[in-house]
């Protein structure tokens, strides 16, 4: 029954903005607003990975290592990438089942969550319910190996474990080198819930998730005792559409706080020692967020860009111009804050005042990721597969 909620909200939200409408003339008509670029965005070189993911939903971001940028597409298809040049080093098919013959028909390795850059290998989860890791230099599959569930969100890395949470509700520690289960923790999942699930993160001897019911746990790393868990967000409404409280997205440490978003709920800031709250705002979002030295930066359900300030959650600025466009997770790169859109247009804006200083489009089928660090370039994603590296200006 869950399966075919989720199916249905994902028609029926395709942007998570309202409900279900088949009347054409009631959709909102989105119009970018105009402006005049203070620098051209330069991109470096282009290649091409597969098909991409199409218009799945997928959380598959290109990581980087040294010089070499990892990228994978739903396919099956994953391949090293020199981030200077953008020559394939290596490329892998990491399908189970593939074909001999070239007319045969294989099926899809249905990738979806990660990449993750660990231990010299990288580690890619999917919707089989499999995680497969690839070693960093060659590219070989070193193991695969099945888990109870969806692994849509990318795995972790810390105290010696790869970390990897499953739509089932479970939370698996596996031994980086054989994918051998260490442990597991199992939760709570409500009825209804948003596709997507939150990437653990390791630190402080703990393993820190958002869960679907609202809440952020932290596990003890080395055995999956629960530590604590705290309330980010509490179900209200009568509908079980209005009671979504999902912890989508990464909880990211700063200092001695850990932080957290839910949508239909609330920012927070909690100790990361003990779990007390130390302050919470109202802002809903199932997207990840950015922190850079004292400021955070958020995109929210609707598509509204904020920055604020770390150690209180006062809001310093709000850019509502791109609302509705079906941002991607805000990346701080230099003097600048950019962000995708579902059209494939790149925006950069001033990351003190939030005014918009520039676009680039870059192909109709749209960011599903956000841009990527790696020195001084942003490596860039589209659903199609084309793979981008931009100059910081």
């Amino acid at each position: 029954m869950k399966q075919l909620s989720i199916a249905t909200l994902a028609l029926c939200m395709a942007s998570l903005l309202g409900g279900c409408s088949s009347n054409d003339e009631d959709e909102e008509v989105l119009v970018l607003p105009e402006i005049n670029n203070q620098f051209e965005t330069q991109v470096q070189w282009q290649e091409s990975v597969g098909s991409g993911v199409e218009h799945y939903f997928s959380r598959l971001t290109p990581t980087v290592y040294e010089d070499t940028v990892f990228v994978a597409e739903r396919y099956g298809e994953v391949k090293a990438l020199d981030v200077n040049t953008g020559k394939t080093l290596w490329e892998t098919d990491s399908r189970k089942n593939q074909a001999f013959w070239p007319w045969e028909d294989s099926d899809s390795a249905k990738l979806s969550g990660g990449i993750l850059q660990a231990f010299g290998k990288i580690y890619i989860g999917s919707e089989h319910g499999e995680v497969i890791a690839l070693d960093r230099e060659t590219g070989a599959i070193v193991w695969r190996k099945a888990v109870p569930g969806e692994a849509l969100s990318s795995p972790a890395a810390g105290d010696g474990l790869i970390y990897v949470n499953l739509g089932s509700g479970k939370l698996l520690a596996l031994h980086p080198d054989t994918g051998e289960e260490r442990w597991r923790h199992e939760q709570e999942v409500p009825a209804l819930t948003l596709r997507g699930l939150s990437s653990p993160t390791s630190a402080n001897g703990g393993v820190l998730f958002g869960e679907e019911s609202g809440k952020l746990s932290v596990l003890i790393a080395e055995n999956g005792y629960s530590a604590w868990s705290v309330d980010v967000a509490l179900a209200k409404g009568a509908s079980e559409f209005e009671r979504l409280v999902d912890v989508d997205t990464k909880p990211l440490v700063s200092g001695t706080n850990v932080y957290a978003i839910a949508y239909n709920g609330n920012l927070a800031a909690v100790d990361v020692r003990n779990g007390n709250v130390v302050w919470k705002r109202e802002y809903s979002s199932y997207r990840d967020f950015s922190i850079e030295t004292n400021s955070i930066y958020i995109v929210d359900s609707e598509g509204v860009i904020y920055a604020l300030d770390k150690d209180s959650g006062i809001e310093r600025w709000s850019q509502p111009a791109l609302r509705g466009w079906y941002l991607t997770t805000p990346t701080v790169a230099g003097n600048y804050l950019v962000v995708g859109d579902q059209e494939g247009n790149l925006h950069w804006l001033d990351k003190q005042s939030g005014q918009l200083v520039s676009r680039e489009s870059f192909d109709s089928s749209g960011f599903f990721v956000e841009p990527v660090i790696a020195g001084d370039k942003l490596i860039v994603y589209t659903r199609d597969g084309e793979v981008s590296a931009v100059k910081i200006p």
